[in-house]
């Protein structure tokens, strides 16, 4: 016998003493009248005692099944109000999200973001986990995360919110004192800053316009796990590095970084709002995704 209590024999119990009759609660679930008669049979011999007297005309409760019927009623008061409570948690966008970002793009862009998102919606609670490392949505517990990455994993859902350009870059100094290279070939005879958690590869692949590709493994005095850690080593031209675009963006308008082999573009990537695969998901989630949608689909201004 299964530990489990019989909830559905229960449930068609407290029914059937509700309409007094087989046929009114087969009706009333739409099941078939044998399917309701099986259901209490079971649950009949698993407790071991009659619930109902049964005749041609009429079904009425032993006292046996009275003081369980009582008990399966309030079990399926339980339930019926379990289900609706969750089909309003599912349809109004309230209750928490865990939200997993890459640290530097959480701190420039959706930290600014979030006062506005908790105004919008005062019901919903966000748990923000900062860091570059890639979750695993489903086994670390996260509703959602922002990845920046060229995306190919099939097994989430992803909403691309707006595309990502990736650069070369080196400041005055390195330039003045090593001189810019020429080709992706020549970075192997650079001082190459590295990124740890690079997105699918170490490498840095290129393409021309002309179909040339190219690709080069960084190699030099530093590797970091949070791109920003780049930065002051990177401006003190001790390097070059692969900076995202709203990394490197404020830099290179004031000049402080320039960007090395212009006619070479990395391959794309884009920001995305991942959730593990579902049928549906909730309000919550829906109104993050549409939110993240409406506010970054172009850069911050710096």
């Amino acid at each position: 016998m299964s530990k489990l209590p019989d909830f559905e024999g229960l449930a068609l119990l407290a029914k059937v003493a509700e309409e007094r009759s087989f046929a009114g609660a087969a009706r009333s679930l739409k099941l078939s009248v044998a399917t309701v008669s099986r259901a209490i049979t079971r649950l009949e011999d698993r407790l071991g005692g009659q619930v109902f007297n049964r005749t041609s005309r009429k079904v009425a409760l032993t006292d046996f099944g009275r003081r369980l019927a009582e008990r399966a009623a309030r079990v399926l008061a339980e339930a019926e109000q379990a289900e609706a409570a969750a089909r309003e948690l599912s349809s109004l966008p309230r209750g928490t999200i865990n939200l997993a970002v890459p640290m530097s793009f959480g701190l420039r862009e959706i930290a600014p973001i979030v006062p506005a998102f908790l105004r919008q919606y005062p019901e919903i609670s966000l748990n923000l986990h900062l860091s570059d490392a890639t979750v695993d949505l489903i086994g670390q517990g996260f509703d959602a995360a922002i990845r920046i990455a060229a995306l190919p994993d099939s097994s989430l859902v992803a909403r691309r919110l707006r595309t990502m350009g990736r650069v070369i870059v080196a400041a005055p100094s390195y330039i003045k004192r090593y001189g810019a290279p020429q080709s992706p070939a020549e970075l192997n005879a650079h001082h190459c800053l590295g990124y740890a958690y690079r997105a699918r590869t170490s490498s840095w692949r290129f393409t021309h316009p002309d179909g040339r590709e190219a690709s080069v493994t960084p190699i030099g005095q530093l590797s970091v796990t949070n791109i920003d850690a780049l930065l002051p080593t990177l401006l003190d031209g001790i390097g070059i590095a692969e900076l995202p675009s709203f990394v490197a963006d404020p830099h290179l308008g004031g000049g402080a970084l320039k960007v090395l082999l212009p006619d070479w573009k990395l391959s794309g990537g884009g920001v995305y709002f991942i959730t593990p695969a579902a049928r549906t998901r909730p309000a919550k989630i829906e109104a993050l995704s549409d939110f993240l949608a409406d506010h970054l689909a172009q850069p911050r201004s710096s």
